[in-house]
């Protein structure tokens, strides 16, 4: 991505300068594109990216906002919050052999990351086939990752007509705006740019008419300007001075300040990645996780739910008892799959089988989530609550992500809230 900005203007030259010597100074002189977005002291010396980074770039027809997250396994729960916030996914694969097939395979990372934002709604991917260059450009390796990939997303819900591939070379910056100085590429390709593939994305219909709703995924105190918090708006319309309310609890807070793209602001509206600064608010009472609403209409709030889910291809079948961890935008808190209601046909959603004792990979299931205690001492702590909605009321605040030992088990929807 850092390419990327480069090209279309968005990191200056000074900027890039300071970026290779500072990486070629650490010895990682090939991530020297990468620092643009991966810019803590950590994710520099390990040359991995660890949290997610904000930036965003404009297209001849569209603003594009980028949440760059990560892709190592040891930090999925960051990855999740990011995919929680998109509307389009942008998949960078290597292409050099062993590399594609690394996180290709069973158990690697480039299948876990697309049933995760497929399982988040985001139905459009942009797959990009980087590093063709150090295969010399062979035109049988990009449609044989083509063939692969192309396979996978149609058997993980995507449809076909909004997924698209593009063959690049991000350090050498070719069809990433232009492919002009790739003459052997342009022998055998003479599709799009990354760029312009990234100008033809529809953007979803937005929940405007609904009440507010701002999962919080980042808190930080501002400069003389309060208390700062990021999301991405899910539904409604936020305005300068205006009260809402923090959930869970019993705070409230102005808004003084809404930014959006670095610019001030008078009102952001859903789908906006905005930062909000707040004041008549202690910061102890904002956490990530929590959710800004409307004290008129506040979210509601949940400790048993049930849920419609489909099981991911794993090991161990999931059983009444089952002990989860629970995603739902940045928050992940633990759980117990309380009750196995029944199975269900996947195409139709009729119900095919009620109680069922176990749930094998590939079903679809109606189940029962109960929160339960983060801590085994003190019995005497009572579960806490967390902000959901039915998918019925808002789509964004109405998915769910269950992971077990590592590993995304299954996805879901909220049906009704029991308690």
């Amino acid at each position: 991505m850092g390419r990327l900005l480069y090209e279309l203007g968005r990191v200056d030259e000074k900027t890039r300068v300071a970026n290779e010597r500072g990486s070629s100074k650490a010895g990682k002189s090939s991530f020297s594109w990468a620092w643009e977005l991966d810019g803590t002291i950590e994710e520099r010396e390990r040359g991995i990216t660890m949290d997610i980074a904000l930036q965003s770039l404009t297209t001849p027809q569209r603003q594009v906002t980028i949440l760059d997250a990560p892709g190592h396994k040891d930090f999925i729960p960051n990855m999740i919050s990011g995919a929680a916030q998109a509307d389009c996914a942008l998949l960078v694969v290597d292409a050099i052999t062993g590399e594609f097939e690394a996180g290709f395979d069973r158990g690697g990372q480039t299948r876990e990351h697309l049933l995760l934002v497929r399982s988040l709604g985001v139905s459009q991917v942009i797959v990009a086939v980087n590093k063709l260059d150090q295969v010399n450009w062979d035109p049988s390796r990009f449609e044989e990752i083509c063939g692969l990939l192309r396979a996978f997303l149609v058997q993980s819900g995507f449809p076909s007509s909004k997924t698209s591939f593009v063959p690049v070379s991000a350090m050498l910056g070719v069809n990433l705006v232009n492919n002009a100085d790739a003459s052997v590429l342009s022998k055998w390709y003479k599709g799009p740019t990354l760029v312009d593939l990234l100008d033809k994305l529809e953007p979803p219909t937005r929940e405007i008419a609904s009440p507010l709703r701002l999962p919080i995924s980042n808190v930080f105190k501002g400069q003389n300007s309060g208390t700062g918090v990021t999301g991405r708006i899910c539904g409604g319309v936020v305005q300068v001075g205006e009260r809402l309310r923090v959930l869970p609890g019993d705070e409230s807070a102005i808004v003084r300040l809404i930014d959006v793209e670095e610019q001030s602001v008078p009102w952001a509206a859903a789908g906006t990645n905005a930062t909000l600064y707040l004041t008549s608010i202690d910061p102890i009472h904002l956490s990530i996780g929590s959710v800004l609403c409307p004290p008129s209409d506040i979210v509601p709030l949940a400790t048993v739910f049930t849920a419609r889910i489909i099981v991911f291809d794993i090991q161990l079948p999931i059983t009444t008892g089952t002990s989860i961890e629970l995603f739902h935008h940045s928050r992940d808190v633990p759980a117990t799959i309380s009750k196995l209601i029944a199975t269900l046909d996947r195409a139709s959603g009729v119900v095919t089988k009620k109680n069922p004792r176990v749930l094998s990979r590939g079903t679809s299931a109606e189940v029962e989530i109960s929160l339960r205690v983060g801590t085994l001492s003190g019995p005497t702590l009572s579960t806490r609550p967390i902000p959901l909605e039915p998918f019925s009321v808002n789509k964004d605040m109405g998915r769910i992500l269950v992971r077990r030992g590592g590993e995304t088990i299954s996805a879901g929807i909220v049906l009704d809230i029991i308690s």
